[in-house]
């Protein structure tokens, strides 16, 4: 047997990584030597593991992140212009027949209940700007940057970026940010209020855990329903919202951890949360 046939045949590490523990769920986009360019079944697994960490009990917060010096450049544009990716003309027909984009990563992040910090790592460009803006909390290292790069491109923010822009930041500065296709740096993202902190690029990951882990300690029932709530007030009358938030409250009034509450706050320690 030839040397070469005997050789083991290298292993290609996945493109998107997940581990749990402590109540935290880590998703973490690892194609960095494309800057996390996002391939079809790129898009795929990682809407799979959110989907997943979502129904898992054991998660109560999840961040999300990536390897390299970008949190995600976008849609594979090498792919697309050798018509093999996502947008490429040869693929045009069979992806709006087959990518359904409220199986989309964005899409599940607005409709998922449990918490998404995003920890972002670099520049997220197009699609991975509207990645991040799709997240509850965004924590920056101080080298990210988000870029809004879709008109210089000949595209439209399409996953999500004209419905969460106008809402984060307002009317006209969101038709500033998209038509101009400017870069934010981390100081502008904080300034209009798309970062929560900024932090050196070490650190990011501490913080963001940090932040996951104040989240995961409290109760999973009532934080998943916040946001919940929260997702729903957008498009509620104040009246109807009002209705739901009584409705909901009185179901986590009959939960163990309801009481578990109560009983920790009068015996003056932490409470032990389990969901129930």
């Amino acid at each position: 047997m030839s040397q070469a046939l005997s050789e083991p045949r290298a292993q290609t590490a996945p493109e998107v990584l997940y581990e749990v523990g402590e109540g935290i769920a880590v998703i973490t986009l690892n194609r960095p030597e494309r800057m996390n360019t996002i391939s079809g079944p790129m898009l795929k697994r990682l809407s799979e593991l959110l989907l997943e960490a979502n129904a898992d009990r054991q998660v109560r917060c999840i961040i999300l992140t990536a390897t390299g010096r970008a949190f995600c450049a976008g849609l594979d544009l090498v792919d697309a212009t050798q018509g093999s990716g996502i947008g490429s003309q040869s693929q045009a027909a069979a992806v709006s027949v087959n990518l359904d984009l409220r199986d989309a990563p964005p899409t599940v992040l607005f409709q998922m209940d449990k918490p998404v910090i995003c920890a972002l790592n670099g520049a997220a460009a197009g699609y991975g700007m509207d990645t991040a803006l799709g997240c509850d909390i965004r924590i920056m290292g101080e080298s990210a940057k988000l870029a809004a790069a879709f008109v210089k491109r000949g595209v439209i923010p399409e996953s999500g970026g004209t419905w969460l822009l106008p809402r984060l930041v307002g009317w006209s500065k969101a038709a500033e940010i998209i038509f101009t296709g400017r870069n934010l740096s981390p100081q502008d993202c904080l300034e209009l209020g798309l970062a929560n902190e900024v932090v050196p690029d070490a650190e990011l990951m501490s913080r963001a855990r940090a932040v996951a882990a104040e989240v995961a300690a409290n109760a999973p029932l009532a934080v998943q329903s916040a946001k919940r709530l929260m997702r729903m007030g957008l498009e509620e009358t104040f009246a109807d919202h009002v209705h739901h938030v009584y409705l909901q409250f009185l179901q986590l009034a009959r939960t163990q951890d309801f009481r578990e509450g109560m009983v920790s706050f009068l015996e003056k320690r932490p409470a032990k949360f389990e969901g129930r």
